[in-house]
């Protein structure tokens, strides 16, 4: 089982990030360019919040609020839920279960930003360690 920071290292990349001072219109134009669900609101150094598409329908579109005049500052989730380096798949994929999140940042002991995981990445990861494991077994059965 891998742990997240050796999960990290297998796709080397900077979260995709905006400031939390930029409007919700241009986090979403960002968030499609990419094909993800979910930004961070990097702020200098500091891991200010995170914006992801459930902020926007919960807080913009049911409020009847638009997204050209709305900053990411307003609606983002500023109590981020964060794994750290060291924690295995599995453990994440616990606390993402557990908390109802799909995306989940890991943090170093310093609070440094190592990168972010999604559930899709875990997801993905789980299955080739379950066929890795299948196919050991069968190499064993046979011979």
């Amino acid at each position: 089982m891998k742990t997240l920071k050796q999960l990290l290292d297998q796709r080397p990349r900077t979260p995709i990030a905006v400031s939390p001072d930029d409007s919700v219109f241009s986090a979403l134009e960002l968030m499609a360019k990419h094909d993800i669900g979910a930004v961070l609101a990097i702020e200098g150094e500091r891991l200010a919040g995170i914006f992801s598409e459930r902020d926007y329908a919960r807080k913009v579109i049911l409020l009847g609020k638009s997204s050209r005049e709305i900053l990411v500052r307003e609606i983002m989730t500023e109590k981020v839920l964060y794994a750290r380096p060291e924690q295995t798949t599995d453990q994440a994929m616990a606390l993402m279960t557990d908390k109802r999140i799909r995306h989940l940042p890991v943090l170093d002991g310093n609070q440094k930003l190592m990168g972010m995981v999604s559930i899709g990445d875990l997801v993905k990861e789980t299955i080739s360690e379950q066929a890795f494991l299948i196919q050991q077994l069968e190499q064993y059965i046979a011979g």
